[in-house]
C-alpha cells in the first residue's frame, strides 16, 4: 500500500507571555495563510508562571497538497537532514530554529521564534478505522512503519542521520 502524508502540524510554543503568543499567531498566518488555533494551558504551573487557561502558543494543521508543499519547504529549511530517532510509528517530528529559514523576512517587532513540525503518515484504508463502530481498529498492514517513513523520506531526497 502507498504511504502518504496525512497531516502536518506546525506548533510554536511561547510560554506564559500573551504578546509572544500573538507574535506566534502572526508568523503562522504569514506562513500558511490559515487562521492558527491558540494553545491554552490545561493546568496551573507556578514554577513557570503559567496560569490555567492562559495562551501559551499557537498551532496550525495542514492536510493534502498544502501539507506536502509545506513539508518540502520545511525540509529544505533544515538542510534535508532528519535524525532517525525522531521517526516513530506513523509520525516523525523536527524543529526549525528560526522562522526566517522558511523564507519570511525578519520582523523586529516579533523577534526570533522557532517552531516544531510534526508529520503524520497514513496508508489507504486508515479512514475505515475511524468509523463509529465499536470494534473498528487499524490492522497491522495499515500501520506505517519506521522503515516505510524512512523510504518515503529518501525518495524526497532527505538524508537520515543516526546519532
Amino acid at each position: 500500500m502507498k504511504v502518504y502524508v496525512e497531516k502536518v502540524v506546525i506548533n510554536i510554543g511561547t510560554g506564559a507571555s500573551e504578546e509572544k503568543a500573538g507574535n506566534a499567531i502572526t508568523i503562522l498566518q504569514r506562513l500558511t495563510n490559515r487562521k492558527p488555533v491558540k494553545a491554552v494551558a490545561r493546568k496551573r504551573i507556578p514554577t513557570f508562571g503559567i496560569r490555567k487557561k492562559s495562551v501559551i502558543g499557537a498551532y496550525v494543521t495542514l492536510r493534502g497538497k498544502e501539507a506536502e508543499s509545506f513539508l518540502e519547504k520545511a525540509l529544505d529549511a533544515i538542510g534535508k537532514k532528519v535524525n532517525e530517532k525522531s521517526i516513530k510509528e506513523n509520525t516523525f517530528s523536527f524543529g526549525i530554529k528560526e522562522y526566517i529559514d522558511l523564507g519570511l523576512k525578519y520582523d523586529p517587532k516579533i523577534g526570533i521564534l522557532g517552531m516544531d513540525v510534526c508529520v503524520s503518515f497514513a496508508k489507504d484504508g486508515k479512514r475505515v478505522a475511524r468509523r463509529k463502530r465499536k470494534r473498528s481498529k487499524i490492522g497491522k498492514k495499515n500501520i506505517v512503519t519506521k522503515e516505510e517513513i524512512i523510504e518515503y523520506l529518501k525518495q524526497k531526497g532527505v538524508n537520515i542521520v543516526s546519532e
